[in-house]
């Protein structure tokens, strides 16, 4: 007899069935459970050469799992007749993991198209698709512990749940139209509520559409749609993301590399960001003045069914007003869209977890995510150090939280702004959810950010005594954890970040180990005046970093301000007087500055909207060669950001924008680097890590990438976890687990 333990992605994913079939081919006798939090439980009985050809077969697991540990204890038998699959035990405690939601399959998409009873079901799956996390109340991955459990199944699916050769077998969320979730359109009722729906987006309607884990608006991605879908969201220009019917139509207006091509078909379906063709064949106001367009694919049953009838690419983009999170409930998707939307199309079955469309980009081969949310949460990460549970409360902005044990590390999903409280009451729920389905119970120890303000870091407060992490030391942290790495010299830019000195930081040059940094270079130091009024107002953020600089008037009226020379005046003489300024040195303001220098964008209508629109100027550009200003100071060597702008504004006289353009961009990621590289030989480290949200700027890290590849060290960036705040809950967690772990 052997008692054979699974952990890892075993629960949601057909292994148990996988598991019963195996058994049976090779004759033993036994049964296999879910153990809850703890994995999966197989004991088989049988001759030694059966058993041991058994666990070499199951060992990989099926097609949507994963097996992190595998254990194998020998004993006598016990006498069991044939071999069955036994309920869950919810006993014990450690850690378990479901897998993330998955897009229809093939076979299920083929059912839906077919003749069968699940023709033309939207809500069809099987054990290889479907939803999991978005469905999940609790551990272990059983029906009753879904939202699947309102629906009692109908004779035939209770035959498919209990047939071992069917695909369907013990499938949690198996249903048909005759017992499953149902759809309706509102207003009005119709007998087919998809095709319905589909008519109104061919008629130019807006249509809020429920999905699996949350609510999207849907219109045409035509001028006129996107323009109205845009005031009614009083969205001005932040992009929106388009649901192509195929691989092949998103072909016909943007370039698609064979790895991009890969990533869009895959059975996670995020959205990834893919240039834009010229010209550009979709509506030009989808993403305004930016080189790329987000693009998916259709993940669900419902899509696939919708572009049965709409043979075009349409708006896809999340079912929420500006700041608050997707709504998911149905009457909160009447009452809040309302007049938003001119139709609906709902669905009975509730939403547990939501969950926001996963966003992309590749640098070259490489996955650079943006948010990492459907199709990836709540897959596991691997931490280098283990210790007890350790719980990260993550930034203020982007957030995600991120609960730590035993060398394993859960990122939450995408839970966005904490300063607006119906997202503060989301990430309130999704800690609990997250400690529910990770099945731990209060983390030992609590990590939160530096900032004493932020909304995370109060809470942090209330419920325990925690850790306070630095901001940039979290990102690095993040990136060290990924790769397994000790000490590196990290290069930290970003938009702000509370630093040790009570400045805003954000471009930061760190020597970095788990549990601790040091700062030893980076972007000088400039004014911020405004604080967070220079963030909206990039032309702002050019007066600060050029002051108290001769002919600096004379830069400010080549640029626009609201109040024209009043407010030039007001802004000087706040300067002057030092009157609610503040300093940073952020690579993301600098890059804003240069955004603003160029006539780009003046006005911040997104995060992260000056910084893109320059990088969309620059993709047209070459970057011109020019000397680096640095400057020594007791706290390490730094770009000297006041000359090195001024050398940019030289530049506007004798070349095109776009190349301007793309010279700060290179610029900035050279001096940046070359003060990285001189610290890695001082400090003896032979890695360079990058992280942070101007890291999603490709063209910046094309340059960093060259430089280290040139020299003896090596790169490392996020690959798992995106560089900007929606990885920073993993790095707090990193930091914590070495504070408090074991130390292997």
């Amino acid at each position: 007899m052997a008692r054979v333990l699974f952990d890892g992605v075993v629960q949601g994913v057909g292994f148990r069935p996988f598991i019963y079939r195996a058994a049976v081919d090779h004759g033993l006798a036994g049964y296999v459970r879910n153990l809850g939090a703890k994995g999966v439980e197989v004991v088989v009985e049988g001759s030694g050469d059966e058993i041991r050809s058994f666990i070499n077969t199951v060992e990989e697991g099926p097609p949507l799992s994963e097996v992190r540990e595998l254990k194998v204890e020998w004993g006598s038998p016990r006498g069991f007749e044939g071999f069955s699959i036994s309920g869950s035990s919810e006993d014990g405690s450690g850690s378990g993991v479901v897998p993330p939601d998955t897009a229809i399959c093939s076979d299920c998409l083929m059912d839906i198209h077919g003749e069968g009873r699940f023709s033309g079901y939207w809500a069809t799956s099987c054990v290889n698709c479907g939803p999991r996390f978005c469905v999940l109340r609790k551990m272990p991955y059983d029906r009753e512990n879904t939202s699947m459990s309102s629906f009692e199944l109908c004779s035939d699916c209770k035959d498919d749940y209990n047939d071992p050769g069917d695909r369907r077998y013990h499938a949690q969320t198996i249903a048909c139209a005759e017992c499953g979730p149902s759809h309706y359109r509102v207003p009005g009722c119709s007998e087919e509520p998809i095709k319905s729906v589909a008519e109104d987006i061919l008629d130019g309607d807006i249509v809020a559409v429920k999905g699996a884990g949350g609510t999207h608006l849907v219109c045409l991605a035509r001028e006129k749609e996107v323009r109205v879908l845009r005031d009614r969201l009083d969205r001005e220009s932040q992009p929106f993301a388009v649901m192509a019917p195929d691989i092949e139509s998103v072909g016909r207006f943007a370039r698609l590399s064979d790895v991009e091509r890969e990533v869009l078909s895959s059975n996670r379906r995020p959205i990834v960001l893919l240039e834009k063709k010229r010209p550009f064949k979709l509506a030009g106001n989808l993403s305004p003045q930016l080189h790329t367009i987000g693009v998916m694919l259709p993940y669900s049953g419902t899509h696939q069914l919708l572009f049965n009838w709409v043979d075009r690419p349409v708006v896809m983009t999340s079912g929420n007003m500006p700041g608050r999170p997707m709504h998911i409930k149905n009457d909160e998707i009447l009452s809040m869209l309302g007049d938003v939307a001119d139709s609906f199309l709902l669905h009975d079955r509730e939403i547990v977890n939501r969950c926001d469309d996963s966003v992309l980009r590749m640098h070259g081969d490489k996955k650079r995510f943006i948010r990492r949310s459907r199709g990836f949460v709540p897959e596991s990460i691997e931490l280098p150090v283990s210790s007890s549970s350790v719980l990260g409360l993550g930034p203020m902005l982007d957030n995600t939280v991120a609960v730590g044990f035993e060398g394993d590390c859960v990122v939450s999903q995408y839970i966005g702004d904490l300063d607006n409280p119906d997202v503060f009451s989301y990430y309130r729920d999704s800690i609990e959810r997250l400690l529910d389905i990770t099945g731990l119970g209060f983390p030992e120890t609590i990590v939160r950010d530096l900032h004493p303000q932020y909304k995370s870091s109060v809470y942090a407060e209330e419920i325990g005594d925690p850790v306070k992490v630095q901001h940039h030391h979290a990102h690095i942290a993040s990136v060290m954890g990924e790769h397994s790495l000790r000490r590196v010299i990290g290069i930290a830019v970003d938009g702000a970040g509370y630093g040790e000195d009570g400045s805003v930081w954000g471009g930061e040059v760190l020597y970095s180990e788990l549990d601790g940094y040091e700062k030893v270079g980076g972007l000088s130091s400039s004014l911020m005046p405004g604080g967070d009024l220079a963030a909206v107002y990039p032309s702002r953020m050019v007066a600060g970093i050029l002051y108290p600089d001769d002919g600096l008037r004379g830069v400010l009226e080549g640029l626009w301000f609201k109040g024209g020379e009043k407010e030039i005046d007001i802004l000087l003489r706040q300067l002057e007087q030092d009157v609610n300024v503040f300093r940073t040195s952020s690579a993301g303001r600098f890059l804003d500055a240069v955004s603003a220098l160029l006539g780009v964008c003046y006005k911040r209508g997104y995060e992260g909207e000056p910084a893109m629109k320059l990088e969309a100027l620059a993709s047209r550009g070459d970057a011109l060669d020019i000397d680096i200003p640095f400057k020594e100071s007791e706290g390490g060597l730094f770009v000297d950001s006041r000359r090195l702008l001024r050398r940019i504004i030289g530049l506007k006289d004798r070349a095109p924008n776009r190349d301007v353009a793309a010279t700060a961009q290179t610029a900035l990621a050279r001096g940046l680097t070359e003060i990285a590289l001189m610290k890695a030989r001082e400090y003896g480290v032979d890695a360079i890590a990058v992280s942070g949200g101007v890291s999603y700027n490709e063209m910046f890290m094309k340059e960093v990438g060259r430089l280290v590849d040139e020299s003896p060290f090596d790169f490392f960036v996020n690959e798992k976890l995106p560089p900007g705040d929606g990885g920073v809950s993993y790095g707090q967690v990193v930091v914590g687990s070495a504070l408090s772990g074991d130390g292997d």
